[in-house]
């Protein structure tokens, strides 16, 4: 590491000039400023962007969209508490005043770390760096079976949180339309495949919505009758928690009325139903959250990956063999205590940027790096009104204590002022009316190439 780290010159020439817009400046004896790419702009990226506000260096930062995603509330866009605006931030916005930061949006297709460029996909297709953060987050992992996901969509993403809603919302509406005598066995039931902290809190505003919001909106069905099953592969729900968190939102799903199996594995998924050995549960809709894999941009780094796919970093967060790379967030395995990870979870992904950006500032400087210590700020978990589960070491809280706890720290977290307001005032709303503002049904069309979000049947005239 240390031989490594001596070859690093912060005026080291790559051969490949920054895009336009990304430029790097002269210094005041004219030379080269260094240049950091950050690919990615979720919590790892856009800390490490914030923390090199004040480096003598040049800063760009990549991303395939234009917004920052505030991911641990992407279940309630899916659920249609929240609309897809209210948990993003424009990324040049966030930015704005951070004069030595460029924004491009463009999608990374592969590293080239022995060259030092990234590869994207548009012109001038290289982009070259003197230090990179690579914080591409993961994305819903299938275990070997993507033909699943066609028809059990996993939610890592706005467009898959819409899709979900989508999903929800029309088997209410296509219940509504199918005379009783031949509607499928499974048109009202909903299946969560993943017992961790997204299915959990998506098992628990299904039945939420099924008895309080929608009832007396539909004339041939009575909502109430959905069923909501979420299945577990493993012993015990929540399985990050303590066991005693576990019970608790074992005990708070099924006093909802959603049944819960653990050591529940799947192993068929079609369009009307989920297998479980030669077991058969008809369900016409079906929601993934069993599993992560990371970003593809992992492997063409060329270093040594988890099962998962993930970057087993170095304890300063650089990538072996290349001391000017740095992996964080869900890309990132980084060694914790007792041979535990440190968790993909946002306040892991802030520390991990943070650190990685300091790293880059004491290189620059000639100052040895630091190796990355995580600071467990605990975990939550929602399962819905009134009911939630916050551990913070040896404390534990849990109901509406928790769940109010819960809120705070979701509204604490979120980017920009704009975007905490509007959460704030959905959720008063929601609580008091038991209503959903976000309930519009989408799917998407493409004009010259390029998708359009539009109202299910918009335009032709049908669905």
């Amino acid at each position: 590491m240390r031989n490594r780290l001596a070859e690093i010159t912060v005026t080291r020439s790559t051969g490949v000039e920054p895009r336009s817009g990304g430029r790097t400046r002269s210094s005041a004896d004219g030379g080269r400023r260094p240049h950091v790419v950050i690919l990615g702009g979720g919590f790892g990226g856009l800390t490490a962007a914030r923390e090199l506000a004040k480096a003598p260096a040049d800063v760009t930062v990549i991303d395939r969209t234009n917004y920052h995603l505030f991911q641990p509330l992407l279940y309630q866009v899916a659920t249609a508490l929240l609309a897809p605006s209210d948990i993003v931030s424009p990324i040049r916005h966030l930015l704005r005043k951070q004069k030595n930061a460029t924004v491009l949006l463009d999608e990374v297709v592969g590293i080239d770390a022995e060259r030092r460029v990234v590869l994207i996909r548009e012109e001038p297709f290289e982009i070259g760096y003197d230090f990179l953060i690579v914080a591409t987050g993961a994305r819903h992992s299938y275990f070997g079976h993507d033909e699943w996901e066609a028809v059990a969509p996993g939610l890592k993403g706005i467009e898959d949180a819409r899709e979900m809603r989508r999903r929800l919302l029309m088997a209410f509406e296509r219940a509504e339309q199918t005379p009783a005598a031949e509607r499928s066995p499974g048109a009202l039931t909903f299946v969560v495949v993943g017992g961790g902290p997204t299915g959990v809190e998506l098992a628990g505003m299904l039945p939420e919505m099924a008895s309080r919001v929608l009832p007396g909106e539909f004339r041939h069905i009575d909502t109430r009758d959905t069923q909501v099953i979420l299945l577990e592969g493993g012993p015990r729900l929540l399985p990050t928690f303590g066991e005693p968190a576990s019970r608790v939102a074992l005990r708070d799903l099924q006093s909802l009325g959603v049944e819960v199996r653990t050591r529940a594995m799947v192993t068929r998924i079609e369009s009307d139903a989920v297998y479980m050995g030669d077991e058969r549960i008809p369900a016409c809709t079906v929601f993934w959250a069993a599993g992560n894999a990371a970003s593809p941009i992992a492997r063409t780094l060329g270093v040594p990956l988890d099962k998962a796919g993930r970057v087993l970093v170095e304890p300063d967060l650089s990538v072996p063999g290349h001391a000017e790379v740095f992996a964080v967030g869900d890309l990132a395995a980084v060694a914790w205590k007792d041979g535990e990870l440190v968790p993909g979870v946002a306040p892991a992904a802030n520390q991990e940027g943070a650190w990685a950006a300091a790293n880059i500032v004491r290189t620059l400087r000639g100052e040895p790096r630091a190796a990355f210590r995580y600071r467990d700020k605990g975990a939550l978990a929602t399962i819905g009104r009134n009911r939630a589960i916050a551990e913070f070491g040896r404390v534990r809280l849990t109901g509406w204590i928790a769940w109010w706890f819960w809120l705070f720290v979701h509204i604490l977290y979120l980017v920009g002022f704009r975007n905490r307001l509007s959460v704030l005032i959905e959720w008063g709303y929601a609580y008091l009316s038991n209503a959903r503002s976000a309930r519009l049904i989408t799917s998407e069309e493409c004009r010259d190439g390029v998708p359009v979000e539009q109202p299910v049947g918009a335009g032709r005239g049908r669905w």
